[in-house]
């Protein structure tokens, strides 16, 4: 696997705010009336398949769509550990991937039960939203603050698409201190799928894992992160009550606004291991992570 270099840090894959058709170039004013150019982040439809079954049109800024769609059928529940993938075809100029699998699959009930969540560009759910969950155990985890405060340091200062243009959003798989992928995408539901997918295609264990995102901590996150077996969550920003509650209940760790020395636990808060002092850690001098960005 080709090792990214971002910051002073090494990533399995890290943000290319260079990548070509990601951005483009916009003209317009600034609040005095004085010209402005910026950059803009893209957005295009991207369909999956899963074998002759159309499933959904997400939007997405269209890197990485292969772990996209294998992540979003993992995180639905339509590829299950039993189904073995043939093939993941991408059609660039379709806008389609196709995941072929050995045995055919039929989802129609499924599909019939869509719900449209709270996550940005409107994240979708198919099926019974607690599936999965009853009998879930997540594995043993412990959490050491001065991991956490230096994973939020080096993610903060990732050269990212959200720096350059905002209105992105960013996950992150964290293993200790050490920052491992970070995905970015228009919707915080699509940066975490192509998460799943990735490690569904590299078989990455979920064990001793953190998962870190730049929004807000809402019930479709924690589903998300709790069926990929990951055991803690984490975030800049706050949280939401039903997303609280599932954590609770199926014993992930839930870290919200995490910034500079402070943050607050709402779930697994045993997990964690105080080994930090929290006054010789900096603040985070900026609420939003890039001059005048709107995410």
């Amino acid at each position: 696997m080709q090792l990214a270099k971002s910051s002073d840090h090494t990533y399995l894959i890290a943000p290319n705010p260079e990548g070509v058709g990601l951005s483009r170039a916009v003209t317009g004013v600034d609040h005095t009336g004085q010209p402005l150019d910026t950059g803009v982040i893209e957005e295009r439809p991207l369909t999956i398949y899963l074998n002759s079954q159309e499933i959904v049109t997400a939007m997405t800024i269209g890197d990485y769509p292969e772990y996209l769609a294998l992540g979003f059928l993992r995180n639905q529940r339509m590829l299950s550990d039993a189904d073995r993938v043939t093939a993941v075809q991408f059609d660039e100029e379709l806008e389609t991937v196709v995941v072929r699998t050995e045995q055919e699959t039929s989802h129609e009930d499924k599909l019939k039960k869509k719900t449209r969540t709270s996550g940005c560009a409107v994240g979708t759910v198919f099926g019974d939203m607690m599936e999965g969950l009853e009998d879930l155990t997540l594995p043993a985890l412990s959490i050491r603050t001065q991991d956490l405060y230096r994973l939020s340091s080096i993610i903060n200062r990732t050269p990212s698409l959200y720096l350059s243009t905002g209105a992105i959003h960013g996950t992150v798989l964290c293993e200790g201190d050490r920052p491992l992928v970070y995905m970015e995408d228009v919707g915080r539901h699509n940066a975490v799928d192509k998460i799943a997918g990735w490690m569904y295609e590299t078989g990455a264990s979920p064990d001793n894992k953190v998962l870190y995102t730049t929004g807000r901590l809402t019930s479709e996150m924690v589903i998300k992160c709790a069926l990929m077996g990951i055991p803690a969550l984490a975030s800049r920003s706050g949280f939401t009550a039903w997303g609280v509650e599932i954590a609770r209940q199926v014993g992930l760790t839930l870290i919200g606004r995490l910034r500079g020395a402070r943050f607050m636990c709402l779930s697994g808060e045993d997990r964690l291991i105080y080994d930090a002092d929290p006054s010789t850690i900096a603040d985070d001098p900026n609420s939003s992570r890039r001059k005048g960005a709107v995410s």
